[in-house]
């Protein structure tokens, strides 16, 4: 019973972190770590990405018409504003999904209690947010270089602690972009690198239940899909009319805890 509260807990965490700025994988290492994480390397990862999973699934839930338009866009083969997109969505993939097949063992023994990286990163996060609040407000659409850098951003959040949305969303507002467009864009790009992992790990057999909780990884599940979907569904008016500084603020005295708690602890 203890580890499906817990679960629970992990699930809430993720479903409200994701769409903010401040790092739901740095916030779930926390998490495990206060609530007693008894878990090994790989299945703190699988918890990871099933979390993940479900927040990415209440993404194309909230975001059902433009994932339609993407997969439309593609398909239609020719030029316009929806294939376009489609084309950007693909571009900024490629850096994450790059760094993931190169170095995915070595990804994976960054979830495993790495409190300290995480709060370190967390400062970093903010830092990145305090430079994109001072941004001048612009426009501008996403173009196909900035899908690129924005995917680099990508790839580098990857580490637990550094904001996935903070890195896309900051450097997006830093390139010129208008804030409303980096928020819908962010949470698009992550979609098919999320599915693309899982489908990934199943081929290879690298996502195993031996050993694990199967109900517990289901109600985290539940947990971070129905509070994904409440989430999103504002997040992104958040993001557009507050300030990124408040959020920044948020990660450093996050990260200051995260790294006073691993030397006291």
């Amino acid at each position: 019973m203890e580890e499906i509260i817990k679960s629970i807990i992990l699930g809430i965490i993720q479903g409200l972190t994701e769409f903010l700025p401040v790092s739901s994988s740095g916030h779930l290492e926390i998490g495990k770590a206060i609530l007693g994480n008894n878990l090994s390397a790989e299945e703190s990862m699988m918890m990871t990405v099933v979390l993940h999973f479900a927040t990415a699934l209440s993404t194309v839930v909230i975001f059902r018409m433009d994932v339609i338009e993407i997969i439309q866009g593609l398909f239609k083969f020719k030029r316009n504003e929806e294939f376009d997109f489609s084309v950007k969505i693909i571009l900024s993939m490629i850096p994450a999904a790059l760094v993931g097949v190169l170095w995915d063992d070595l990804i994976e023994t960054f979830f495993d209690g790495r409190i300290l990286l995480v709060g370190f990163m967390l400062i970093v996060t903010g830092v990145l947010l305090i430079f994109a609040d001072k941004a001048k407000k612009t426009e501008k659409n996403v173009s196909f270089l900035a899908a690129i850098v924005i995917g680099v951003s990508q790839a580098i959040a990857i580490l637990p602690g550094i904001s996935r949305s903070g890195a896309t969303i900051s450097t997006s507002v830093l390139l010129g972009i208008d804030r409303e467009r980096a928020a819908r864009f962010s949470f698009l790009m992550v979609v098919p690198l999320i599915f693309g992992k899982i489908a990934k790990d199943l081929v290879s057999d690298e996502l195993t239940t031996e050993g694990l909780n199967v109900l517990a990884l289901s109600v985290g599940f539940i947990a971070a899909f129905v509070t994904g979907l409440l989430a999103c569904t504002w997040m992104i008016k958040l993001v557009k009319n507050s300030k990124l500084s408040y959020f920044a603020y948020y990660c450093f005295i996050v990260g200051l805890i995260a790294i006073v708690y691993k030397f006291v602890a």
